[in-house]
């Protein structure tokens, strides 16, 4: 088995570990966030696609960014609120608000448009705009995640089901059926998400 190979399984793996603790909100999956990206940056590299792997770098700044947020954030909110703590409770899971939208949407364009600028003109990429999609968006939906925004699994619909084309043309089979496998979670997601939003909305009340 050649080392590319390896890599592309252990990548497998691990985002199934990932997919699972997110599935289940699960806080951990920021541990798994950390260790993944270092396994597929070298991956990526390999296989020119430059976007995907400048972003392994912003996952693990974000996972580490996730974590606190979804520790301690409900707890600093509450303090600025009422001047309470939340004792312990973790950061609740929320709809995006207008702001969010139009914020994301924003953020979007103008990731897309940079990166697509610089996969074009300074780099040998064969696929600049589908690279350029997928990193720019991928950034927007690993925020959504970090704040715990029910929203971030659609984001993740469209990510997961353009990058499993992208990969099964770049010639990675086990990271494009991750993806492919992916599509499918983020509609569970999605739902299972929801449904836990409305039991927390209950207990809290």
């Amino acid at each position: 088995m050649d080392w590319l190979r390896f890599l592309d399984i252990t990548g497998l793996v691990l985002g199934l570990i990932y997919l699972w603790l997110e599935y289940k909100a699960n806080i951990w999956l920021w541990a798994v966030g950390i260790i993944m990206p270092i396994v597929n940056s070298c991956l990526l590299f390999a296989k020119g696609l430059y976007a995907d792997f400048g972003m392994e770098f912003y996952y693990v700044a974000i996972a580490i960014y996730g974590y606190y947020c979804w520790r301690w954030g409900n707890k600093r909110q509450n303090v600025k609120d009422n001047g309470q703590g939340a004792k312990g409770k973790e950061l609740p899971i929320t709809n995006y608000t207008r702001k969010h939208i139009v914020a994301s949407v924003c953020t979007w364009l103008v990731l897309w448009g940079g990166i697509y600028w610089f996969l074009n003109y300074h780099t040998d990429s064969t696929v600049p705009i589908l690279d350029s999609f997928t990193t720019a968006l991928s950034a927007v939906a690993m925020w959504a995640l970090a704040r715990k925004h029910l929203e971030q699994w659609l984001l993740w619909l469209v990510v997961d089901a353009v990058s499993c084309v992208l990969y099964i043309y770049k010639g990675i089979p086990f990271r494009a059926s991750l993806y492919g496998f992916y599509t499918v979670i983020a509609i569970f997601g999605y739902l299972k998400w929801r449904k836990m939003m409305k039991e927390e909305t209950v207990s809290f009340a």
